[in-house]
C-alpha cells in the first residue's frame, strides 16, 4: 500500500559511472592494439575511413595483461551496479553473481562520424568505456557540434512521449528527456541494454576510441530463477 506523500517518482533509470585507476597506461596500450587490429582487417577495407567498429569477439582475440586488466574492472563495475540497481528487488543477497560477457568490441569515430540511435539485445547491461578523445575544453570548443562533441546521448523513458504529446505547464518534466554524458578517458558508462542512446557526431584532432560490451547477469550456479517456485 503507498504510504500518503505529495510525490511518488516511480520506474527510475540506474546508469552507473566508474573510473578506472590504471587508465593511463592500458589506455595507451591498447589504443596501438585497436589500430593495429583495425589496420588488417580486411573486411574493413575500402570502407568509410571516419569510423570504424570491429567484430564483438575481442575476448577471445586479444590477450594481455592491459586488456586483461580492462575486462576485470569492466565485470568488477557492472557488478556493483547490478547489485546497487537491484537490491530493492532480489528477494535476498545475490553472493558470486556471474557477469557473463555476451560481446565486447571497439569502435573508432572521427571526421563528423556518429552511431545513431539504437539499444541492444540479448543482454540486460551495456556499457561505453572511452580510451581516448580530446581533452574536454578542445572537444566542447567545436565550432560547429560545441558541447555535444562525440557525448553520448541516452534517451530515457520518457522521450517517446513527446512526439504528439499535448504539453502545457503541468508536464514540463517531460522536456527533460535526454541525458549527455561526456567522453571521458578512462570513463566507463554502465547502463540498462533497453535505454536508447546514440553516440554524438564527433571532430577532433585525436579519434575517438571507445569499447562497448553487452552482459547478462545470472546467480552463482547458473539458475535465472528469480521467485524461488517450489517444484510439484
Amino acid at each position: 500500500m503507498l504510504q500518503p506523500d505529495p510525490l511518488h517518482r516511480f520506474w527510475h533509470t540506474p546508469i552507473g559511472v566508474h573510473r578506472f585507476a590504471q587508465a593511463e597506461a592500458v589506455n595507451e596500450v591498447l589504443v596501438r592494439v585497436f589500430a593495429a587490429m583495425r589496420a588488417t582487417d580486411e573486411a574493413a577495407a575500402g570502407g568509410p575511413k571516419a569510423f570504424y567498429a570491429s567484430r564483438d569477439d575481442l575476448l577471445q582475440r586479444i590477450r594481455l595483461p592491459e586488456w586483461e586488466q580492462l575486462v576485470r574492472f569492466i565485470v568488477d563495475s557492472v557488478r556493483q551496479t547490478v547489485v546497487l540497481a537491484n537490491q530493492a528487488a532480489w528477494p535476498e543477497a545475490k553472493p558470486g553473481l556471474q557477469i557473463a560477457l555476451r560481446g565486447i568490441w571497439f569502435q573508432v569515430a572521427s571526421q563528423g562520424s556518429h552511431h545513431d540511435v539504437h539499444t541492444h539485445g540479448n543482454c540486460s547491461w551495456s556499457g561505453v568505456y572511452c580510451l581516448q578523445v580530446d581533452p574536454p575544453e578542445q572537444r566542447s570548443a567545436h565550432a560547429v557540434l560545441g558541447a555535444a562533441n562525440g557525448v553520448t546521448r541516452f534517451y530515457g523513458p520518457h522521450f517517446n512521449r513527446l512526439g504528439g504529446a499535448a504539453m502545457d505547464f503541468g508536464n514540463a518534466y517531460l522536456q527533460n528527456a535526454h541525458l549527455d554524458i561526456e567522453p571521458v578517458p578512462g570513463q566507463l558508462v554502465v547502463f540498462p541494454s533497453w535505454l536508447a542512446h546514440q553516440a554524438m557526431p564527433y571532430h577532433g584532432s585525436a579519434e575517438r576510441v571507445i569499447v562497448s560490451f553487452n552482459v547478462s547477469v545470472h546467480a552463482a550456479g547458473g539458475s535465472d530463477q528469480l521467485h524461488g517456485y517450489a517444484p510439484v
